[in-house]
C-alpha cells in the first residue's frame, strides 16, 4: 500500500509542478462578480427561495480565496470556508436550513426533490420505498450519501433495505450540498450520479430553544424541538423530531393497495429521531466535533398492487462520528481533517404469505469508517486534497419462512468486507482564466481486488459573465453483500456469488452564465455508461448488461427585488437499457422530465412561497394490471403547493401549507396516487 501511496503522491505533484504557477496578485485572484450559491450567505431579511441554483463563481485561483465583498447594498456576500474547496468543474448546489423551512419539507427526501438532477418518487403521501430515488438516472446506491462527510449508504438491496431519506429529520439539517464529477475522487468511485453531503447543525450564539408543532390531513402530525448555542469555546445542538401519518386516503380503482372501502391500505408511517452535535474549539488552530443520530422508523409496505399487502418494515439507524480539524503551520494553506465513524442499519421485514404462511427476514448492517484528508495549497495557484479512506462492513442476514418452497433457504449469513482507498485531487490555474482538476483514487477491496478510478475536470472563464466547464470520471460500484450471499425470502430472490461490479464512466459539460444583474443560469449536459448493471432476472440477482444515460439540467435564478425571488429547475433524463430483453426501453420508474418553479416573498417575518412541480410520468415496469404492458407510462402531472408563515410575535409564527392546490388526484408513479388537496397547519417558536 505504501508503494501505491507514494506513487500517487508523486504523480499528482509532478503534474502540478509541470505547469509553473501563474504569477498573479491578490486582486486578480477572482475575475468574476457572479456569486456562487455554495459560497453565499445572505442576510435573513433578504427574501431567498431555494438558493441552490445560483451560478458557480468563476475563479482564477483554487477555491480557497479570501471572502469577497460587494458594493451592492442589497446583497451581502460571505464566503463559507468549508465549501470553498469543492471542485468547480461541475456545479455545486446547496440548500440551507432557511430554504428548507420555506419549502415545508418533512424529510431529507423532500429537500432533495427540489434540486436539479433529482427525480424522487418515494416522497410525500403514498411514498413507497420501491418507487425509487434517482439522481441523473442513477439509483440511490449509485450515488454517495454522506452525513457530515461520513458515508451513510448501506448498499443493501433486499428486504426493503437501502438508504431511507424519508427517515432523516430536517430539524437536524444545517444545509445539503450536491456535487458530482471529480468529487467521486474524494468520496467514492460508486458516485455514478453524484455526492450528497448532509451537514447537521452546530450551535452558535447564545443558547436558544426552538420548536414546532404541526398537524395535517390524514392524521399527519409532526413535533420538533431543538436546543443549541455556544458557551465559550463549546458549541452544541440537541434535538428530537417525531413524525406520524396514517395516509388512509381514498384512491381510484386500479391504485396500489386499495382496500374494500376504496382507501389506501397499509400506508402508515412513523419515525422518531434523536440527534446531537457538540464542537470544541481547543485553540485557534484545532477543533474537535462529535455528532450522533438515532432513527427509528416503522411503516407499512406496498408492492405496486399485490392484493392488500400487509408487510411491515422496521428500520433502526445509529450513526455517530468524531472528527478533528487542525490548521498546520501559521496560515490556512495546510489543513488536516481526520474522522472516525460508526453506522448501523437494522432492517426487519415481516408479514403473511396468504392465510397460513408467513415469512420474515432481517439485515443487520454495520460499518466502521476512518478518513484522513490533507488540504494543501502548496503555491498560489495549486490546491491539493489527498488522503486515505478506510471502511470495514459487516452484514448479518437472518431468514425465516414457513412457505413450503422457501423453508430450505432458512438460516443465517454473516459476512465482512474491507475496503481501503487512497485519493488525491489537485486543482490548479493553468492560466488566468483556465482551471483544471485532476484526480486519482486507488481502491483496495477484500472481495474485488484493487482498481484505479481517475477523474478530470476543466473550467474556462473567458469573461466575468460566462464560464464553460466539463468533467469525466471513471466509476465502479460493487455488488452489495446481500446480493452476493443472502436469500431474499420476502421476494423469493436468490443471491449470486458470481456477480461482477458495475463499471463505466460518467461525464458532464456545462455553461454558467450571468444573463443580467439579477438573472443567472446554469446548463449542464450529463451522461454515463454503466456496464454489468445489476437486476433480478428469473428470481436471481444477475448482471444484465449496459445502460447508457444522457440528460440535461437547467437551473435559473431571478432576483426581482429584496422581498421577492424566483427559481426554475428542469431535468431531462434518458436512461436507456442497451442489452437484454428490455433493450431500448427507459429504466423503470425514471421519468424523462421533471421540473420545479417557485416564487417567494418575505418581509418582516411574513413569508409566502408558491411552488409548481411537474413530472412527465414514468414506465410502469412492475406488477401491471391485466391489459397493461411493461412499456406503459403513467400520465404526466402538474402539482401546485402554497406555503406561508404569519408572525404572531417576534418569536412565534403560524405556519400554513396547502398542497395540491388544484385538488386533482394523480398517479405519482406506478399506480401510487397523490390524494387531492391537503392541508398542514402548525406553530413554530424560537426563544
Amino acid at each position: 500500500m505504501t508503494r501505491y501511496f507514494l506513487l500517487l503522491s508523486v504523480v499528482v505533484t509532478s503534474l502540478a509542478i509541470a505547469y509553473p504557477a501563474v504569477a498573479a496578485d491578490k486582486s486578480s485572484q477572482v475575475i468574476s462578480d457572479i456569486p456562487n450559491l455554495s459560497e453565499i450567505k445572505l442576510p435573513y431579511k433578504d427574501a431567498q427561495l431555494l438558493k441552490q441554483t445560483e451560478l458557480d463563481k468563476i475563479s482564477q485561483s483554487p477555491p480557497t480565496s479570501e471572502p469577497e465583498t460587494t458594493d451592492d447594498p442589497d446583497i451581502n456576500l460571505e464566503v463559507t470556508g468549508e465549501q470553498d474547496t469543492q471542485p468547480q468543474s461541475t456545479p455545486v448546489y446547496v440548500i440551507d436550513k432557511d430554504e428548507i423551512q420555506k419549502q415545508g419539507a418533512n424529510s431529507a427526501a423532500e429537500v432533495l426533490r427540489g434540486l436539479p438532477g433529482f427525480a424522487i418518487n418515494d416522497v410525500g403521501y403514498g411514498a413507497d420505498i420501491h418507487t425509487g430515488t434517482f439522481y441523473r438516472g442513477q439509483s440511490i446506491n449509485q450515488s454517495v450519501f454522506l452525513l457530515n462527510g461520513r458515508p451513510i449508504n448501506s448498499n443493501i438491496n433486499t428486504y426493503h433495505g437501502n438508504t431511507d431519506l424519508n427517515s432523516i429529520p430536517v430539524e437536524s439539517i444545517e444545509r445539503v450540498e450536491l456535487s458530482s464529477g471529480t468529487a467521486s475522487t474524494l468520496y467514492g468511485s460508486e458516485a455514478v450520479g453524484g455526492v450528497v453531503n448532509i451537514i447537521t447543525k452546530q450551535g452558535e450564539g447564545p443558547p436558544r430553544f426552538s420548536g414546532l408543532v404541526q398537524y395535517g390531513s390524514f392524521d399527519e402530525s409532526n413535533y420538533r424541538t431543538n436546543y443549541g448555542g455556544a458557551l465559550g469555546s463549546v458549541k452544541f445542538n440537541l434535538g428530537y423530531e417525531k413524525y406520524d401519518a396514517e395516509n388512509n386516503y381514498r384512491v381510484p380503482v386500479g391504485a396500489v393497495n386499495r382496500d374494500a372501502n376504496g382507501r389506501f391500505f397499509n400506508g402508515d408511517t412513523s419515525t422518531s429521531n434523536y440527534f446531537g452535535n457538540i464542537t470544541l474549539d481547543v485553540n485557534s488552530k484545532n477543533t474537535i466535533s462529535f455528532d450522533t443520530n438515532i432513527i427509528s422508523s416503522r411503516r407499512g409496505l406496498t408492492y405496486f398492487g399485490f392484493p392488500l399487502q400487509r408487510d411491515r418494515l422496521d428500520h433502526d439507524v445509529f450513526n455517530t462520528g468524531l472528527s478533528w480539524k487542525s490548521q498546520l503551520g501559521n496560515s490556512k494553506d495546510s489543513i488536516l481533517n481526520a474522522t472516525i465513524g460508526y453506522a448501523q442499519d437494522y432492517f426487519s421485514t415481516y408479514g403473511p404469505s396468504g392465510t397460513t404462511s408467513s415469512r420474515q427476514a432481517s439485515l443487520n448492517s454495520q460499518g466502521l469508517t476512518a478518513r484522513v484528508e490533507h488540504q494543501w495549497q502548496f503555491n498560489q495557484n495549486n490546491l491539493l486534497r489527498w488522503g486515505l479512506d478506510l471502511k470495514n462492513s459487516n452484514l448479518e442476514g437472518d431468514v425465516l419462512s414457513n412457505v413450503p418452497n422457501r423453508i430450505s433457504f432458512n438460516g443465517n449469513e454473516n459476512r465482512d468486507r474491507f475496503q481501503t482507498a487512497i485519493f488525491a485531487l489537485n486543482t490548479w490555474n493553468l492560466t488566468k482564466n483556465f482551471q483544471a482538476d485532476l484526480g486519482l483514487r486507488q481502491n483496495f477491496n477484500s472481495e474485488f481486488g484493487s482498481y484505479l478510478n481517475p477523474s478530470v475536470g476543466l473550467k474556462y472563464a473567458p469573461s466575468s459573465n460566462i464560464a464553460v466547464r466539463g468533467s469525466w470520471a471513471s466509476v465502479q460500484r460493487n455488488p452489495g453483500i446481500d446480493q452476493l450471499y443472502v436469500y431474499d425470502t420476502v421476494h423469493g430472490w436468490l443471491p449470486n456469488p458470481d456477480l461482477k461490479p458495475e463499471t463505466g464512466s460518467s461525464w458532464t459539460a456545462g455553461l454558467d452564465v450571468k444573463l443580467s444583474n439579477n438573472l443567472t443560469g446554469q446548463f449542464t449536459y450529463f451522461a454515463s455508461s454503466l456496464d454489468n448493471r445489476l437486476a433480478v432476472i428469473g428470481g436471481q440477482w444477475t448482471n444484465i448488461g449496459l445502460v447508457n444515460t444522457n440528460g440535461l439540467e437547467a437551473a435559473f435564478r431571478l432576483r426581482i427585488a429584496r422581498e421577492w425571488s424566483t427559481f426554475l429547475n428542469y431535468t431531462y433524463t434518458d436512461a436507456r437499457i442497451e442489452s437484454g430483453i428490455e433493450k431500448g426501453l427507459q429504466l423503470s420508474t425514471v421519468p424523462y422530465s421533471v421540473a420545479q418553479m417557485g416564487i417567494g416573498y418575505e418581509s418582516n417575518g411574513w413569508q409566502l412561497n408558491l411552488i409548481a412541480s411537474y413530472n412527465s410520468g414514468s414506465r410502469r415496469a412492475l406488477f401491471n394490471l391485466p391489459g397493461q404492458s411493461t412499456t406503459d407510462f403513467s400520465p404526466s402531472w402538474l402539482n401546485l403547493d402554497l406555503g406561508g408563515r404569519i408572525p404572531i410575535t417576534r418569536n412565534l409564527g403560524l405556519n400554513v401549507f396547502v398542497e395540491n392546490l388544484a385538488g386533482v388526484e394523480y398517479e405519482k408513479v406506478n399506480r401510487v396516487y397523490q390524494p387531492g388537496r391537503t392541508f398542514r397547519i402548525g406553530v413554530s417558536s424560537s426563544f
